[in-house]
């Protein structure tokens, strides 16, 4: 098959590239390469891979000769508010409306790459698919508006579209401003933790091996205007996961707490039925095993640099 992938440099982009192209596929990635976080890390992550640079804002994405779009650029962070809520609006609305189109007229599958942000402070947990979204942050609104922009096309014009909400995905190239790539790096350098709220925070930590496995069912199998939560099957506060990674390594995290963060959630718990069910995706990957390789990357980068 002949695939596209948005965002094929980033963080769950470059894994899914490299899982495609793996199996065979023919792969076919693009990328803007902004300034959210150092370029050169998207660089690195892009090295043996198809990436074109391509502002999906702005340029056309050619899907001639495509048999589906893995549509996961976007920008990232629940540290949303402000102006830079604009850039969020471009980068994330405007995208993804540009991308939808296109893929709409083509007679292109999508799969498209939510996130558990849309949930918010979700009314129960585990949280299933059909619980009301109510993001508290811009991020998660723009990807709530990203979702009815998908079932709008879909209805308007037979865009067949599949939307996974991905539950804070880690592992060996994580983005930088993430909990886990920073306390790994700090770990790693003997550096102090700024950590947001007391740590009594949790959540559904998805390795990325798993989120790219449940990425493509989605494509293969899954039924179109289908939604599905991809989530680790293990919850842990970010106590838990920095004691976890302070035993693997062997080092003591010094932290500074600061006051939680505006638009972080205080728990997220997927409830999986819907995606074990329908496509038979699971979570396989234990928080001590996923933790232990994204340490591992980390520590050799660090001792290279």
């Amino acid at each position: 098959m002949r695939y596209v992938v948005t965002g094929a440099a980033g963080f769950i982009g470059s894994h899914l590239a490299e899982a495609l192209s793996a199996r065979g596929h023919d792969v076919a990635g693009v990328d803007a390469f902004t300034d959210y976080y150092d370029v050169a890390l998207k660089e690195e992550n892009a090295q043996g891979l198809d990436v074109r640079r391509l502002d999906l804002a702005e340029d056309e994405l050619d899907l001639d000769g495509v048999d589906g779009v893995f549509h996961l650029a976007g920008q990232p962070g629940v540290r949303s508010f402000g102006d830079v809520f604009d850039l969020y609006v471009r980068q994330n609305l405007v995208a993804s409306r540009r991308v939808f189109e296109r893929a709409a007229r083509a007679g292109v599958r999508t799969v498209f790459a939510s996130s558990s942000s849309v949930y918010g402070d979700a009314e129960r947990y585990p949280t299933p698919e059909d619980t009301e979204p109510r993001p508290i942050s811009p991020y998660g609104v723009t990807k709530l508006g990203c979702e009815q922009l998908a079932r709008a096309y879909a209805n308007g014009f037979d865009l067949d579209v599949v939307t996974l909400r991905y539950f804070t995905v880690y592992g060996p190239r994580q983005r930088p401003d993430m909990a886990l790539a920073r306390i790994v790096d700090a770990l790693a350098r003997g550096a102090s933790f700024e950590l947001s709220g007391d740590g009594s925070q949790s959540r559904a930590f998805t390795y990325v091996a798993d989120a790219v496995e449940a990425t493509i069912d989605a494509m293969e199998r899954a039924p179109a205007g289908a939604t599905y939560n991809v989530g680790g099957g293990v919850e842990a506060t970010m106590r838990e996961a920095i004691e976890t990674l302070e035993r693997m390594s062997g080092r003591s995290l010094e932290l500074t707490e600061r006051p939680a963060a505006k638009g972080d959630v205080r728990r997220t718990a997927p409830d999986t039925n819907r995606i074990e069910r329908e496509l038979g995706w699971r979570a396989t990957t234990s928080l001590e095993d996923g933790l232990n390789a994204q340490w591992e990357w980390a520590a050799t980068r660090v001792a290279a640099s």
